[in-house]
């Protein structure tokens, strides 16, 4: 029998109380709220909010519950950007749509920070066991992607050297039950012939560095055959597919390329203000599941894409209905 696990991409909107206090803090005491150097109030006002979305994850009822990256100012770049080696450069586009980031710049030896690590653990002795505990982190390909190279000379060589920053990032993780690595660049800005091949590996390798349960999450459209054919070939639990944006053509390449024994689905709307209902987001995973022609051990039940571009209250109510989706029996009319 299936089982339905309610759960995000994280990458949380900040609570309006915290973007008021951020802004007043950061206004009097001009620092980089990124830099991994806070200031103990920023530190503190960051604990709280964290807390804050924790809290708001096991009231919905959600049964993954994830950190909030809510210090992640420039989204999937921020592991790299809190790095002693990485210079942030200007503002950037991020992907295809209206968000922007700085650019993160490799100018040396890449080394393992904690500060994801640092999060991670705090976000567990906060929930103290009482609910299980999911990182989230960019993948190797799209890290590597969203970097600018000035050390490495050399794209394998780059993505070597991310794909171990990585792993050495999750050597100091507390216990996490599971481990979202977000690959939108798979779908967005797809590897070639033998990058493919490379990515897929890249991958195998941080999935390898932990016991937590692993589920490769794409976004921004469809992969390639190609693509998605070598990611089959790593040694992951799920891969997801965006029901969101493409959903004929990932349900294409589940049934003709087969999944994984596990699955997730996006489908809730990350930048889309219409709260779906329970039923819909049910009515959604039979579709797949019916599609495809596969039957699947466990379904995460996600958003398509990580949250932060909702306003709050939509952000909570979207929380509430793939948690309440996942607590139907039989999907209703």
């Amino acid at each position: 029998m299936t089982q339905i696990v309610a759960t995000t991409p994280g990458l949380y909107p900040l609570p309006e109380w915290a973007k008021d206090e951020l802004a007043d803090l950061k206004g009097h005491q001009k620092e980089d709220l990124v830099s991994g150097d806070e200031g103990e109030d920023v530190q503190a006002a960051y604990g709280r909010a964290r807390e804050d979305v924790l809290d708001q994850q096991q009231s919905a009822g959600l049964d993954r519950v994830v950190e909030g990256q809510l210090r992640w100012d420039d989204v999937l770049a921020h592991p790299l950007v809190v790095a002693d080696t990485v210079e942030t450069g200007g503002i950037v586009r991020y992907y295809d749509n209206n968000n922007f980031y700085r650019d993160p710049i490799v100018t040396g030896p890449l080394a393992a920070t904690g500060d994801v690590a640092a999060e991670l653990t705090a976000a567990s002795d906060h929930l103290n066991g009482e609910a299980p505990l999911q990182a989230v982190l960019p993948g190797p390909y799209s890290l590597a992607d969203l970097a600018t190279d000035e050390h490495y000379g050399d794209e394998a060589a780059f993505l070597d050297a991310v794909t171990e920053f990585l792993v050495d990032e999750i050597a100091r993780f507390p216990a996490v039950e599971t481990l979202f690595l977000l690959e939108p660049s798979l779908a967005a800005n797809p590897p070639g012939d033998g990058a493919d091949e490379r990515a897929s590996k890249a991958v195998d390798a941080v999935a390898d560095a932990t016991d937590a349960d692993i589920v490769v999450h794409p976004y921004w459209d469809a992969l390639e055959e190609k693509v998605y054919a070598h990611l089959m070939d790593a040694g992951v639990d799920a891969i997801g597919f965006d029901l969101v944006s493409n959903p004929d053509r990932n349900v294409y390449l589940a049934g003709e390329y087969g999944t994984k024994d596990d699955v997730a689905l996006g489908l809730v709307d990350g930048q889309n203000t219409l709260v779906e209902s329970p039923g819909t987001i049910r009515e959604r995973v039979e579709w797949f599941t019916e599609q495809s022609g596969e039957g699947f051990g466990t379904v995460y039940a996600t958003a398509n894409t990580e949250l932060f571009y909702l306003p709050v209250n939509k952000f909570e109510a979207k929380l509430a209905a793939l948690a309440d989706a996942a607590d139907i029996e039989e999907v209703t009319a």
